[in-house]
């Protein structure tokens, strides 16, 4: 039945992609909803038997690969961490396919949509439930290949091309890292199963690996290489690019990437391997250095965006920098529930962004946008609790996964704990103030829209609301009742040996007795950050404006992304067009075409068009010609006879 929850995803795509044309759109969406909702039932009894229960099993369903002494089973691994991870997944993902009945009803290509959405759940799935290294793999490049199908939906518009063409491309720099630490991982230990390499890893703890012309810890170079893939998937720091480029696919698109699915793969990989990662301080500071930066950097990003689903991107990049911070300090419970919390209040806020977009025709500038609330207060509401969550107030999902994070990276006690518990903390003034900012020049104050638009302002469809009911009940109730299982009391019965933290490392039970203070802050800072956006947008709404300009530089700064895009286009991109316009133009126009078939082909005309001069049509000419020869003929001869 387990195996079934990962399957029927693929095969509503398949019914869904080759029988659209019989189906219709009304058809495909029956078919593809209804795998899903299934999917999501069985998930929902899973996390109950598996991880409240205690019952992980492996299902093994046939032999994939066997050359030699190397074999590979295609095995689905339903142990704990599978368990939240299916639950979260399908849920979220039944979710969006049901809102995507109302968002994407005016689309022509309906079949083929929801096709992509269930093969996106089903190479999900497929990288969650993997069983070894090179299954995973498979699950992740999957998840990438419809990722790219998903953001150039619209492939009329060059601005979609463009964004999917560069969520591939920045990826596939990350999977290569990833690819050569699961041959690092062969190499090592002969093995790709996850069992076996878990149980060698003590062993080989000490080993060395010859890498790059010198020795280096075998482990940590592993781990840093699989992490690069990571920092690829989940748009951390440095391949973070891709992610706000990514807005330009249809809004499910948004919510299911951003949310649930993709870009908390590389989270997820990192717990899967934490008997791994646990054996490499070195990957394990990077892991802290890399997801405290990205929650900074992209919470200081957020503040100036004003397309709406651009701040909550960015959002969703700054909140994976801490899940894997947590990750770093051995909190890997804590950033799993926050992974857990954040895909319902995250997927909340992109579909309430969607409802938004819907009521005013398409349009995602907010400075379009106010006064809103009147006439979507279905849509105002589940924004708050959205918003409420994200910012971190007590009693919503957030506050308790985000605090543990934090209090975990305090509790840790090292140079990078601090570091990053205060890049927390100030990512926390932040999230709270867009998060503000966002709520108010959308919903708030007079209405900046055309009279056109606001006209046809209407709240949502029902198979747009209900959805956004369902992720409201996770936003405000999973924190509190996952709290005690995820990292509270019953947490070692919960995770059982789905992750592992060596001894000493348990930084999750001196989190819970950290100093008032610490507890006390996070909660003072997201209050301050509410009350500052709300003093600036609703009581001097002109003081933005000065502010900005005041800071200028600054400001510029910030919103152009810290530059990233055209730092990356002076270092990669023109080089790269210079050296292709280069070979094209020099060595494979001049040198080899000019060599070769092009130089051939020229040496050939040009003797025949000297040759054709020579056919005058005038009689003493041939005449002449024919005497030259013959004198010629009869000089050879008579040389020749005299030799």
């Amino acid at each position: 039945m387990y195996a079934l929850a990962v399957f029927l995803p693929l095969i509503a795509a398949i019914i869904a992609g080759l029988g659209g044309r019989w189906l219709k759109d009304s058809g495909a969406q029956f078919v593809t909803c209804g795998a899903l909702l299934a999917s999501a039932a069985i998930s929902i009894y899973m996390l109950f038997d598996v991880a409240v229960g205690g019952n992980p099993q492996t299902v093994e369903l046939f032999t994939w690969i066997s050359s030699g002494t190397f074999e590979v089973t295609w095995a689905l691994r339903f142990d704990q961490l599978t368990a939240v991870m299916m639950f979260v997944v399908t849920v979220v993902s039944a979710m969006v396919h049901v809102y995507s009945i109302g968002y994407m009803h005016h689309d022509p290509s309906i079949p083929r949509f929801m096709a992509y959405l269930s093969l996106f759940t089903f190479f999900m799935l497929m990288l969650v439930t993997s069983d070894n290294f090179v299954q995973m793999f498979f699950g992740w490049e999957g998840v990438g290949l419809c990722s790219y199908f998903l953001i150039g939906f619209w492939y009329d518009r060059p601005a979609a091309n463009d964004a999917a063409i560069k969520a591939f491309l920045v990826n596939r720099v990350g999977d290569f890292g990833f690819a050569l630490g699961i041959m690092g991982v062969f190499f090592l230990y002969q093995a790709v199963s996850f069992d076996e390499v878990f149980a060698a890893t003590p062993e080989l703890s000490k080993a060395t690996i010859h890498f790059l012309g010198a020795e280096y810890h075998a482990l940590t170079v592993l781990c840093i290489l699989l992490f690069i893939g990571a920092m690829g998937k989940s748009a951390q720091l440095g391949l973070h690019t891709w992610l706000p480029d990514a807005m330009e696919g249809p809004t499910p698109v948004s919510a299911l990437i951003h949310a649930a699915t993709m870009v908390t793969a590389g989270v997820f990989m990192v717990a899967r391997l934490s008997p791994m990662f646990e054996y490499s301080p070195i990957a394990l500071s990077l892991v802290v250095v890399v997801g405290a930066s990205t929650a900074f950097f992209a919470a200081t990003i957020g503040l100036c965006q004003n397309d709406i689903k651009r701040v909550i991107a960015y959002s969703t990049c700054s909140q994976l920098g801490y899940m894997f911070f947590a990750c770093g300090v051995s909190a890997y419970s804590a950033g799993i529930f926050h992974l857990t919390t954040h895909a319902f209040f995250k997927a909340l806020l992109f579909l309430g962004a969607g409802s938004v977009i819907h009521a005013m025709s398409g349009e995602q500038d907010m400075r379009k946008m106010g006064g809103l609330w009147r006439l979507i207060p279905l849509t105002y509401t589940m924004m708050w609790v959205g918003s409420l969550a994200l910012a971190g107030l007590p009693f919503f999902a957030g506050f308790y996964s985000k605090d543990m994070i934090l209090e975990s990276a305090f509790a840790a006690h090292t140079g990078l704990g601090t570091y990053a518990f205060w890049l927390g903390i100030a990512a926390a003034i932040m999230t709270a103030f867009y998060s503000w900012r966002l709520l108010i020049m959308t919903f708030h104050g007079s209405s900046r829209a055309d009279e056109k638009t606001l006209a046809h302002v209407h709240e949502s469809p029902k198979s747009m609301t209900i959805p956004l009911l369902v992720l409201a009940l996770g936003a405000i109730f999973s924190g509190f009742v996952g709290f005690d299982y995820f990292v509270g009391e019953h947490m070692a019965e919960f995770w059982g040996k789905s992750i592992f933290v060596m001894e000493g490392n348990n930084v999750i039970e001196a989190a819970h007795h950290v100093p008032f203070w610490v507890k006390a802050l996070t909660i003072i800072v997201v209050l301050g950050g509410i009350g500052l956006a709300y003093a600036m947008y609703m009581g001097a709404p002109n003081s933005p404006a000065r502010f900005v300009a005041a800071i200028r530089p600054v400001y510029l700064f910030v919103y152009n992304k810290w530059y990233f895009d055209e730092l990356y286009d002076r270092i990669f991109v023109r080089p790269a067009f210079y050296l292709g316009r280069g070979l094209w133009k020099e060595g494979d126009g001049a040198l080899i075409d000019g060599l070769g078939p092009d130089g051939v082909t020229a040496v050939v005309r040009n003797l025949a068009r000297r040759a054709s001069a020579l056919q005058t049509g005038y009689v003493y000419h041939y005449a002449f010609a024919m005497l030259i020869g013959v004198a010629g003929m009869v000089t050879w001869y008579l040389y020749g006879q005299t030799g």
